[in-house]
């Protein structure tokens, strides 16, 4: 159910899930084969968590196939929406901002990584705010390379650009780049066993939380 966040302009989340059994390979190398899926599902809901409990957001749209992260998410007060196209991170996006608007075509759309485990309410709030001045913008990652976030005011089209150096892209696209300071829980996704010490010093969620002995070595 869409909640309205007192403005009327509450914006619309869709998050892409990889099948968990292929999400985050590259941290395999720091915590090991078995902790790898379950660390992404632990991202995943810590990232749902914060986003649900952000004033700016209406409500969340996992895109995913896996049928584990599907429930869990749905339990935590998602959507789930099946990826349909099967055809990778951009496509997926399209297919849930397709379904958005087809319920609610005044939608604002926001993407957003499903690994933000250490996601604040208040500073996605901040960025969600800020874009609102604008038809699409985004932030980028910590690195200053990717995208962690891409938004789209009621009546544009996301065109997400989403994988590698996905920030040029978007700038080329004619997104606005939103440059705040102090909202780095937004920024900080995890690819890497550098990237997640990085979440950990930032302080993660429950969820991720409670991985964090077991991360600390590879299994």
């Amino acid at each position: 159910m869409h909640r309205d966040d007192g403005t009327g302009t509450a914006w619309t989340l869709i998050v892409p899930l990889k099948p968990l059994e292929r999400a985050k390979s590259r941290l395999a190398a720091a915590v090991g084969e078995r902790l790898r899926p379950e660390l992404a599902l632990a991202f995943a809901r810590d990232t749902v968590a914060a986003a649900l409990a952000c004033p700016a957001v209406g409500d969340v749209v996992i895109v995913t196939d896996d049928p584990r992260a599907g429930a869990e998410l749905a339990a935590a007060g998602a959507r789930v929406l099946p990826d349909a196209p099967a055809a990778g991170l951009n496509a997926a996006l399209e297919h849930g901002e397709a379904d958005v608007r087809r319920r609610r075509p005044d939608a604002a759309v926001a993407a957003l990584n499903a690994d933000l485990p250490a996601l604040r309410p208040a500073e996605l709030a901040r960025v969600l705010d800020a874009a609102r001045a604008h038809p699409r913008a985004f932030l980028a990652d910590a690195a200053g390379v990717g995208t962690t976030l891409l938004t789209a005011a009621p009546g544009t089209a996301l065109a997400p650009a989403f994988g590698g150096a996905s920030r040029a892209r978007h700038l080329r696209s004619g997104a606005v780049e939103i440059t705040l300071s102090d909202v780095e829980s937004v920024r900080r996704d995890v690819d890497t066993g550098e990237d997640l010490a990085a979440a950990l010093a930032l302080g993660v969620g429950p969820h991720t939380r409670g991985f964090r002995t077991s991360a600390a070595s590879p299994a």
